[in-house]
Order: C-alpha cells, then structure tokens, then sequence
C-alpha cells in the first residue's frame, strides 16, 4: 500500500546531503570552503575593477577576462552560501523549483565560461596569425556578434534539461546526495523513464563543451604552427595563450570528472563525486583572477599600481 502511494506523490521539496558520509567531520568543510568562495569574491571583483578602471584595458581581450570575472563571482553566489549554511547549521531544505533556478544559473554559468574560452582562443588566432585583420574583426561589436549564437545555443539546450526535469515526478526520495542541484543529482531520483533527460544531458554536453573544446584546440593548433613557423616573432603572445591553455585545462579536467563520475559509479564514492562537482564551479572561479593577474603583464602592471596607491593613500 505504502509503495502505491508514493509511486503517486511526486516530492516539491528536498534536502541537499551532500558529504553526509563525513558525519560529524562534515562541518569543519566550512573553512576550506569559506576560504575558496573569499578568494573568489575578492580576487574577481579586484579583477574586475582593474580592468574596469583603466582605459588601457579596453581591449577585447580584456573585456572578455572580465566577463569571465562576472560569470565566476556569479556562479559560487548561486549556491556555495546555502551549501556554507548547510555545514554550519545543517540547513539543507530546497524546494523543486529553486532546484532547478539553481540548475540552470549553475550550467548555464558553466556554458559561458566555455564560451568565453572560445573567444579569447578566437582573440589570439587573430592577434597571432592574422594580425593585420585583428582590429578588424575583434572589435568589441564583433565580438558580441561572435558570442550571440554561442550564447542563444546556451540558452536552448539547458533550457530545454531544466525544464524536462521539472517535468519528472520524483517518487522514490527527497535526498539529494549532493551539496547543490546538479542535474543528474536530480534526475537519478525520479521514479519514472528518464532516458529522455539523460539523452538530450548528453547532448547538450556534447554540443557545448565538447564543441567548444574542439574548436579551441583546433585555434591553439594554428596558433603554435604559426609560430613554430615565423620564430620568435610571436613568442610574446604565445605567454596569453599559455595563461589561457592552463585555465582550459583546470576547467576541461574538473567538468570532464564531473561528467563521469555519473557514469562510472563503481569508480567514485558519494562523497568525491560531491567534491569533484563542486570543484568544477569553484575551484575555476578561484584560480582565473590569481593566473589572469599572474600572467598577464598588463593586469599585473595596474594591479601593482593599485596597491601602490592604497598604500600612500591617509589612514
């Protein structure tokens, strides 16, 4: 009897329990996680100034770091707060739906990191191998035109996996092993056929990332032709592409984990799995301030001219 009904009740609200293998340990994951979501928070919006306050830095390639620098402080915002409060307090309440706005800023976020990556390997072709058309055809109205039908794809296909799976009855639990609303989080939990979500999840993965990827290694394979071929002529512009390559690559290997490991199940506790996830929103958004102001001289520059002029400033 109790099988018959909760084959007919469909749960509109669930608990995020992600780590709950860690027991009473559980909680000291705050600080690290705390500490993360900080140097995100502050090293963005200090990315982000930089570039904002100087003229100098109103090139394209510059304006596309700093659109990087406002998808990674939005995307910790969406759901490492409730994840902190859930260590802290064990509040793990979410209803159905704000799962699935979180579902949708979260991929969606990830969409557009990929996207951007695209633009800049785009920028670099161009700045490396076309240099006479780069002003040409990387203005910042061209750009925007580059990124629109990218960005509309975006939209469509995460778009459609978050409304299919708003569309499925979740029968089975209301526990969601994860510390946010993933989508396979999600629809592993619902009780009826879900070969639909699991197919077009597929592809969209392949249709974005992995296009995406694939245009940006063919960029980078040019690219390094071109210069292998012309010397040391561009040699400068390949330290770009090298800041650019070690931000791919942080970002390529945490969502391709992310991805398997819901597939590979025997080969990932609920726990990694959680923490692979979450590294793929966070550990990104962490890291491309402190690498774009590490290596790129001209943020550098400003960015020491900043402090600089903190210093002198009257207490």
């Amino acid at each position: 009897m109790q099988g018959v009904f909760a084959k007919n009740v469909s749960f509109t609200d669930f608990k995020l329990n992600g780590f709950h293998t860690l027991g009473e340990w559980r909680s000291i994951l705050f600080i690290p996680y705390f500490l993360m979501f900080l140097l995100s928070m502050i090293g963005n919006s200090t990315l982000l100034y930089v570039i904002v306050a100087n003229k100098a830095l109103h090139s394209p390639m510059f304006v596309l770091i700093g659109l990087m620098a406002v998808v990674d402080l939005g995307a910790p915002v969406i759901f490492v707060p409730h994840m902190l409060l859930s260590f802290l307090f064990d509040w793990k309440g979410i209803s159905l739906l704000g799962c699935l706005i979180q579902m949708l800023c979260i991929h969606y976020s990830g969409s557009c990191q990929c996207t951007l990556l695209l633009c800049m390997a785009l920028d670099r072709y161009f700045a490396i191998c076309r240099p006479l058309f780069y002003h040409k055809h990387m203005e910042i109205a061209n750009v925007l035109k580059y990124m629109i039908v990218p960005l509309i794809r975006n939209v469509v296909l995460i778009t459609t996996v978050v409304c299919l799976a708003g569309r499925l009855s979740y029968c089975a639990t209301n526990v969601i092993d994860h510390c946010f609303c993933e989508h396979m989080a999600l629809v592993q939990l619902a009780c009826g056929d879900t070969s639909i979500n699991n197919l077009v999840g597929l592809l969209t993965t392949f249709l974005i990332p992995t296009v995406d990827f694939a245009f940006i290694t063919l960029s980078y394979v040019i690219i390094f032709i071109s210069v292998l071929k012309s010397g040391k002529t561009h040699l400068k512009a390949m330290n770009t592409c090298i800041t650019h390559i070690i931000v791919i690559t942080f970002t390529v290997a945490f969502a391709l984990m992310a991805f398997m490991s819901y597939r590979m199940t025997n080969g990932f506790s609920p726990s990694s799995r959680v923490f692979v996830s979450t590294m793929y929103v966070l550990f990104p958004s962490c890291c491309n301030p402190v690498i774009y102001g590490l290596r790129t001289k001209e943020i550098r520059h400003h960015f020491l001219k900043l402090i600089q002029h903190l210093k002198i400033l009257p207490m």
